[in-house]
């Protein structure tokens, strides 16, 4: 089993195109034909994690924070990311991180694994994205339609929420004339020829666009494809950051922020005014997540669970919501658990360790 075989598994559930522009998720240090030992996961890398891998003969660490967000001009050791770099090249060890790609998906997420601990129901992105969605038109003689949408249905275009193979299908007439050099598939060269044609609609996701066309033009009979390609303003809402839902029943305010502390396992919640008495609409964004109060807020969310929000942030609530902020590293803690599951659900020839170091660079007194 080699590295590659690991990493177009994780990405084919967050596919690299997901994530943020700042971001630097991927495989940052290794070789994807390496063959795994033995796999370490982590929510951090840091030296002492770098240390249990090489303890326990993983030559692999899956993290969900990457260890190198912007260029290294220097490998010195002269900094915790640069040691960390250079000790797991010595000791031939791949670094693996799939951060705000694996937030933003609402299946086996970061967030779905929130609302998961959180038993919450009626989950949905709660800010999802623009812009990564086409839409694919075809032209296809009538008798060999179905196996060109059964095509591009298993590449993995048509899929619309919940459901699946949806296309809008047109029927029509064609005309085309061979010219010198040509193969038609039907059709005398040099006269111009009408076909019965379907054109079949579909949206597909950017990021297997290429992957559709080239399934699509593989069993498609005509020598030269007729097909468009549109980019949509749609929202995408299969992807996107942080995620709400509700609660099976309402909860005291007081009540649900004590057994917020119990779930994520923390000392204390930094929280704005109690302002209602009961809550069920539950808005959550694992790390920093204060760019999305606006939408917790829209969403008529009572409470908005996530970390690091700054002391003049907290106003922003404005009494319309109640803010709970459970820590960066504790709202993330999870990730490792959604690891472990992934990789256990489809591996099964390297031992898969979860990281006995507590990465959490902020202590409570």
């Amino acid at each position: 089993m080699q590295i590659r075989d690991i990493t177009n598994y994780l990405e084919e559930i967050a596919p690299l195109s997901h994530q943020e522009s700042y971001d630097n998720a991927g495989l940052i240090v290794g070789d994807f034909n390496t063959n795994v030992t033995s796999v370490l996961i982590a929510l951090d890398v840091i030296e002492s994690v770098v240390d249990e891998a090489i303890e326990i003969g993983a030559n692999l660490i899956i993290s969900h924070h990457p260890i190198v967000f912007s260029g290294l001009k220097r490998f010195n050791g002269n900094n915790y990311i640069e040691r960390v770099v250079i000790k797991a090249i010595k000791n031939n060890i791949a670094i693996y991180a799939a951060h705000t790609n694996l937030d933003s998906v609402i299946i086996s997420g970061v967030n779905s694994k929130i609302c998961e601990k959180l038993k919450l129901t009626n989950t949905k992105i709660l800010s999802p994205v623009n812009g990564k969605l086409n839409k694919l038109a075809v032209f296809v003689p009538e008798k060999d339609v179905e196996k060109v949408r059964d095509a591009i249905f298993n590449a993995g275009a048509g899929n619309i929420g919940k459901y699946s193979s949806c296309s809008f299908n047109t029927i029509g007439l064609g005309s085309f004339k061979a010219e010198k050099g040509a193969n038609p598939h039907v059709g005398d060269k040099h006269k111009t020829h009408f076909e019965k044609e379907v054109k079949i609609e579909v949206v597909v996701p950017k990021h297997i666009l290429n992957k559709v066309v080239s399934e699509m033009i593989k069993v498609h009979p005509y020598e030269e494809v007729a097909y468009d390609i549109y980019e949509l303003s749609n929202e995408w809402k299969e992807v996107g950051a942080g995620m709400v839902g509700e609660l099976t029943k309402e909860m005291d305010s007081l009540s649900f922020l004590q057994e917020l502390k119990t779930v994520f396992n923390c000392n204390t919640i930094k929280h704005t005014e109690i302002i209602n008495k009961k809550v069920k609409r539950i808005a959550i964004c694992g790390g920093a997540g204060s760019f999305l109060l606006k939408d917790a807020i829209r969403t008529n969310a009572d409470v908005f669970i996530t970390g690091d929000f700054k002391y003049h942030q907290f106003f922003d609530a404005e009494n319309r919501i109640i803010i709970a902020d459970v820590g960066h590293f504790e709202s993330e803690q999870f990730t490792k658990d959604l690891f472990y599951e992934l990789l256990t659900g489809k591996f099964s020839t390297f031992a898969i360790h979860l990281t006995n170091v507590n990465t959490n660079p902020i202590k409570y007194l």
